[in-house]
């Protein structure tokens, strides 16, 4: 009798834990292709003309891969990966290997979404079915105690709800073994010029360490209550990002940590969480909202736009040095903290352009934690159009200026 075989199409879950894509392809089936596909759409410009994926996300892309099929090798697999389509790559490996089905964490901005029709609808040719899991959020769709269409706008109802009512699930344990096929073609991690990318300057290093592991390591960092770092949040939101960390996996580790030792910095790591859930939720309440110059609101706003300062902004030339030293740093190292996010965000829309999404945009471009839903959400409350209306900025950025010390 012949293997059942399933192909795992990784995209931004690059873990080995708590996976329940993968915990389930153990159960169901004999053999795992592990597959991640380089789309040659992020990696493109975008109609504001900016790249989709800047060289700094792009290196810790490319890594992050690069670790997972390091991990995968070590348990006698490995990961395949392509630069292309993955509507055209995948029905293609699931004929060469006799695939029965496709497994995927489910994704919930347009762009990812059509992209898994896309590849649905070229694998159904082939009577393949594409299997969609939900994996991303910290409390699981089913266990939300509202459906999606009732989910409260506002977001200290929504976060008071889900605490009271609902809970986090436990990870899924890391697989031991993921038995594969014996003859995969051998494929390599491609080169950053292969992605697009001009000759890339040697100097250019990696800013911060790739991978499962390396998350992990980071993750039991942030989680010491001595730990002296602003951040907090954004030195693991990278990580989370790419799928490197699992929100489930880093609540089960904040409630057996000493973290609670400091209160602030537990229940500020908790709140980044839970907005980013929030987020997820929001887009699929009202799908593309966040992707929406009027977002939430009946109008669009009163558009101005100064190209001058435009092109200020995205160089840190506009003479104000907190945000100058600001964009500096956001294009030399992919991170920088909500609060600088904020200024810059303020900055923006009542200073250069009521057009937030060429804004949201420059961070999709720079940022290393870049995340549809938390991204442009973000932006959007900043520009006063955002779902959760007690979160829409109206303060002018004149009154914000007084107050902008130690970022």
């Amino acid at each position: 009798m012949s293997k059942k075989v399933v192909l795992v199409w990784f995209r931004n879950d690059l873990r080995l834990h708590d996976n329940e894509v993968l915990t389930e392809a153990l159960l169901k089936f004999d053999l795992i292709i592990p597959v991640y596909c380089f789309d040659p759409r992020y990696f493109s410009k975008n109609k504001f003309n900016q790249n989709n994926t800047g060289i700094n996300r792009a290196i810790f892309l490319r890594e992050s891969v690069a670790h997972l099929k390091e991990k995968l090798q070590f348990l006698q697999s490995d990961l395949m990966t392509f630069v292309g389509y993955p509507e055209e790559i995948l029905p293609k490996l699931c004929a060469k290997y006799e695939v029965s089905e496709v497994y995927h964490h489910r994704e919930v901005a347009t762009r990812e979404t059509q992209i898994s029709e896309k590849v649905e609808a070229a694998l159904w040719e082939q009577k393949i079915n594409l299997r969609h899991f939900i994996g991303h959020t910290l409390y699981h769709k089913e266990d939300l105690p509202f459906p999606i269409k009732d989910i409260p706008d506002k977001f200290n109802i929504f976060r008071k709800k889900i605490e009271r009512e609902s809970s986090v699930r436990k990870p899924f344990e890391q697989p031991l073994a993921i038995p594969s096929p014996t003859h995969l073609e051998a494929t390599q991690i491609p080169s950053l010029e292969e992605l697009g990318f001009d000759m890339v300057d040697e100097k250019i290093r990696t800013l911060l360490p790739a991978g499962e592991s390396q998350a992990m390591e980071k993750l039991e960092q942030v989680l010491d209550p001595t730990c002296n770092s602003i951040a907090n949040y954004t030195e693991i939101s990278p990580y989370i990002a790419i799928g490197a960390l699992s929100p489930i996996y880093i609540y089960d580790k904040m409630r057996n940590s000493n973290l609670s030792q400091n209160k602030r910095r537990y229940d500020r790591l908790m709140t980044t969480l839970l907005w980013r859930d929030y987020f997820r939720f929001m887009l699929k309440k009202y799908p593309n909202v966040f992707f929406k110059l009027k977002g939430s609101q009946s109008e669009n706003p009163k558009l101005f736009l100064d190209e001058e300062k435009l092109e200020q902004w995205r160089s840190g030339t506009t003479g104000e040095q907190a945000i100058d030293e600001a964009i500096a740093k956001l294009k030399e190292e992919g991170n920088i903290t909500y609060a600088v996010r904020r200024m810059l965000a303020r900055y923006f829309t009542q200073q250069v352009s009521s057009n937030w999404l060429i804004g949201a945009a420059f961070f999709e471009e720079h940022l290393l934690d870049y995340a549809p839903a938390t991204t442009y959400g973000f932006w959007s409350h900043m520009a006063s159009v955002g779902t959760s209306a007690k979160e829409n900025v109206s303060q002018d950025w004149t009154e914000f200026r007084k107050k902008v010390v130690n970022y």
